[in-house]
C-alpha cells in the first residue's frame, strides 16, 4: 500500500510538472510577465510561489515544519524574475527539492508526523496537500499560456474534436494495470532523447 501509493504520487506530481514544462514550452520571454489584469498573477509570479513553497515544504521533509523561518511567502507574488530563464532554474529547483524529499520517503519512516505551521500530518496528508496545491496553480499557469497562444496553442490532453478518436485507440488495446500518467511521461522522455 505505502510503495503503491508513494509511486502513484510521484507520478501525479511528474505529470504536472510536465503540464507546465510544455506550457513554458509554448510561450516567450515576454508572456511569462503578462496579466489578464493587474492584480492577477503573471505565470512568473505563480512559478515564484510555487518555486518558494516547494523550497519551504520538501526541505528537510521529515524533520523541520514546512512553513521554514527563511520563507518570505509575500515576496513570492512580487514579480521580480528578470527572464524566463530564471524562471525555469526556479522552477526545476522546487520540483528537485520535491523529487529529493520523496526518494528520501520508506517504509520504516512512513508513519512519521510532519508538521505544516505546526499542524501534524501524515504523510500522506502532507503529500496530498501539496500535490493539490501545485495541480491548482499548474492548471492557473496552463490556463494563462492557453490565454496567451490562442488559436496557435497545442493542447496539452487530449485535443478538441478527438476525443471519440482518442477513446478508439484505448478501447483496441487490451485491458491493462498501468498509470494513466505513464504514456505522457514515456512521450516527455522520448521527446527529450530525439532533442
Amino acid at each position: 500500500m505505502q510503495n503503491n501509493y508513494l509511486e502513484s504520487t510521484r507520478k501525479q506530481f511528474e505529470y504536472y510538472k510536465m503540464l507546465g514544462d510544455k506550457t513554458f514550452d509554448q510561450i516567450n520571454e515576454a508572456d511569462i510577465f503578462w496579466q489578464h489584469k493587474p492584480e492577477n498573477n503573471s505565470i512568473a509570479i505563480l512559478v515564484k510561489h510555487l518555486w518558494g513553497n516547494m523550497l519551504s515544504r520538501w526541505t528537510d521533509f521529515l524533520t523541520t515544519d514546512g512553513e521554514k523561518e527563511s520563507r518570505q511567502r509575500e515576496a513570492e507574488f512580487e514579480q521580480d524574475i528578470q527572464s524566463k530563464a530564471e524562471l525555469l532554474e526556479k522552477w526545476e529547483a522546487g520540483w528537485n527539492c520535491l523529487f529529493t524529499a520523496l526518494d528520501s520517503i520508506h517504509t520504516d519512516n512512513f508513519d512519521t508526523i510532519v508538521y505544516i505551521r505546526n499542524q501534524g500530518h501524515t504523510i500522506v496528508e502532507a503529500m496530498n496537500r501539496q500535490l493539490a496545491h501545485y495541480a491548482y496553480h499548474i492548471g492557473q499557469i496552463v490556463f494563462i499560456g492557453r490565454m496567451i497562444k490562442g488559436e496557435n496553442w497545442i493542447s496539452l490532453s487530449i485535443p478538441k474534436g478527438k476525443s471519440s478518436e482518442y477513446n478508439q485507440a484505448k478501447f483496441a488495446q487490451p485491458k491493462q494495470k498501468t498509470h494513466f500518467t505513464t504514456e505522457y511521461l514515456d512521450n516527455k522522455a522520448h521527446n527529450l532523447k530525439s532533442k
